[in-house]
C-alpha cells in the first residue's frame, strides 16, 4: 500500500474525483463536490509538478478541499436566504393595471388576470374600470383605482 501511495499519478487523483463527483450525483447536498474538484486540482497540480511526493499530494488535497468549501461556504452567504416571492403567489402582479371584472362594492370585487380571477379589495369601482394592484393580503390583492381611461 505505502508503494502505491508514494507513486500516485495524474490518473488516479483525476479518477479519485470522479468517484467523489459521482457520489455528489446521489445526493450529498454539494460536500463532495468540493472534494472532488479539489482532487482533481491535485491532479492538474501533479501533472504541472510530477515530482510532488505523496506527502505534498496529501496536503495540498487537504488544503484545497477546505479552500473550494470555504470559498463555496463564503458565496452562499452573500446569496439571499430565500427568494422574496417563495410562497406569494401574485406578488408578480403587483405594480400592474387590470379592468374590474365584478363590481367592487363594499371595498370587494374581483379582477380577471391572465387566465385566474382575484379576489381585490380597495375602492368602489364600476365593471370595466381600471385598477392598479398595490399590494396584497394574502389572496386578495389590493387594488386603487387607475387614472388610466376605462375600458
Amino acid at each position: 500500500m505505502s508503494t502505491y501511495l508514494q507513486n500516485l499519478a495524474v490518473w488516479d487523483w483525476l479518477a479519485f474525483a470522479a468517484v467523489l463527483l459521482i457520489i455528489e450525483v446521489f445526493g450529498t447536498a454539494g460536500y463532495f463536490l468540493w472534494f472532488g474538484t479539489a482532487a482533481a486540482l491535485v491532479g492538474l497540480l501533479v501533472l504541472v509538478f510530477p515530482e510532488l511526493s505523496w506527502a505534498w499530494q496529501f496536503i495540498s488535497f487537504a488544503v484545497l478541499s477546505l479552500a473550494t468549501a470555504w470559498l463555496w461556504w463564503r458565496r452562499l452567504r452573500t446569496l439571499p436566504a430565500v427568494a422574496p416571492r417563495l410562497n406569494r403567489r401574485g406578488s408578480e402582479l403587483l405594480g400592474s393595471e387590470f379592468v374590474v371584472h365584478e363590481a367592487i362594492i363594499g371595498g370587494r370585487g374581483k379582477i380577471k388576470a391572465g387566465d385566474s380571477y382575484w379576489l381585490v379589495s380597495g375602492p368602489d369601482a364600476a365593471v370595466g374600470q381600471r385598477v392598479k394592484v398595490i399590494g396584497q393580503d394574502g389572496t386578495v390583492l389590493q387594488v386603487a383605482v387607475s387614472t388610466a381611461t376605462s375600458v
